[in-house]
């Protein structure tokens, strides 16, 4: 992982050089829609404060549990046991990003969608609550905190998630067979080059024109740089979308000419 003041550092550059948020200077309709419909939504949804509530109970509580790490690993968490408030506080998305995907999945209404790397199922709650018609299959690869994301998921009263747990380089194929296509899959597993372009290559097997893949942490590290690269000049991405934080790639015919965007959020 790059250190704060690196991370500091290309955040200012990104702020810097990317296209303004409202949509200033963007002379792509579908971006500029984007912008308008998912970036700039700043309303409430009642779902938004249930997930909330819950968050603030997971901030606040200081159990441990038993990690088992199969990604790049925590580097502000080494031990084994671990406080959950800890983890919370570390691995959760923040509500910024986590309304984001909620606004994605209610504007686009993809109903198959993956999630690399569950936690305590804060994103998935949001992902599972943005409409109607939509189903999640997620995976996690630490049973205990799985566990507390099955509570998590009791507790808001949602039945419309899967989880699989354990490692992702099993589950995930096991996964795959048996599923001809996704609509939408979010990345947040591993933070590391060779896993992330892995599991996003089996990914893209099932994909079509609308689907959309996201990617967490883009810029965490040098190897995640890299990835991201690599994935946003793959031949099948049409457009990509750089928000820093997380990028987004997508594989819509009707884009003759493969476009990037960096865009402030």
């Amino acid at each position: 992982m790059y250190s704060s003041f690196t991370i500091a550092r290309k955040y200012l550059h990104y702020w810097i050089n990317a296209c303004n948020r409202k949509g200033h200077g963007v002379h792509s309709p579908f971006v500029y829609d984007f912008i308008t419909h998912v970036l700039l939504d700043k309303n409430e949804r009642l779902a938004f404060q249930e997930i909330e509530q819950h968050r603030k109970l997971l901030l606040k509580n200081k159990s441990l549990i038993l990690v088992e790490d199969f990604g790049a690993g925590s580097v502000v968490l080494k031990k084994k046991k671990r406080r959950i408030d800890q983890i919370a506080a570390s691995s959760l998305k923040s509500k910024k990003y986590a309304q984001l995907l909620y606004r994605i999945a209610e504007y686009y209404q993809p109903e198959s969608v993956i999630e690399l790397g569950t936690s305590f199922g804060i994103t998935t709650a949001y992902l599972a609550k943005s409409h109607e018609k939509i189903q999640i299959i997620t995976f996690e690869g630490a049973p205990e905190v799985a566990a507390m994301a099955q509570k998590t998921f009791s507790d808001l009263q949602i039945s419309n998630i899967e989880l699989y747990v354990g490692d992702f380089n099993l589950r995930l194929p096991e996964y795959l067979e048996s599923k001809p296509k996704i609509n939408l899959a979010f990345m947040d597993g591993n933070h590391r080059r060779q896993p992330t372009l892995h599991y996003f290559n089996q990914i893209i097997q099932h994909t079509h024109s609308s689907s959309i893949l996201i990617f967490d942490d883009i810029h965490w590290s040098a190897e995640m740089e890299a990835a991201w690269e690599e994935i946003k000049n793959h031949p099948s991405v049409t457009l990509s979308i750089d928000l820093f934080f997380i990028g987004l790639v997508f594989f819509r015919k009707d884009f003759k000419v493969k476009q990037h965007f960096t865009i402030q959020f």
